[in-house]
């Protein structure tokens, strides 16, 4: 699969889907936990919770009604931050879809966003809906 579709277009999808992933945490109001736009990574992104909010409870939320699995923080940034992957096997709609679990847990778990997060994938994704860069 990996060789069909090619590296530079499996490289170029994860970044596309990063970038997404990055817009919706900022249209939620929240941040990423990487500080430097040139680190970002396109494996995954940590999500700062707001203050006083254990992203652990907001992980069991996401994964006990959506079955939407997110990474946890490690070490120094345990409960503080959980993680959304978007490397491997997705494509927009999976993206969207964890999205959309994130954003209902984060209602359910009474954390404080802007629940506009899959809006603004969605359009990132729409406007650069089979355009692929290297």
């Amino acid at each position: 699969m990996l060789h069909e579709e090619g590296l530079d277009r499996v490289f170029a999808r994860h970044q596309r889907h990063a970038e997404g992933v990055r817009r919706a945490v900022k249209a939620w109001g929240f941040e990423n936990l990487c500080k430097e736009p040139k680190y970002y990574s396109p494996v995954l992104t940590a999500v700062l919770m707001p203050e006083g909010h254990n992203a652990d409870a907001l992980r069991k939320a996401a994964l006990d009604h959506f079955d939407v699995s997110l990474g946890t923080g490690l070490a120094k940034v345990a409960g503080k931050v959980f993680r959304i992957g978007h490397l491997g096997d997705t494509n927009d709609l999976t993206i969207i879809a964890t999205l959309a679990g994130v954003e209902m847990a984060l209602k359910l778990a009474n954390v404080p966003h802007k629940a506009d997060g899959v809006r603004a994938a969605m359009g990132y994704f729409t406007e650069t809906a089979n355009v692929v860069t290297a």
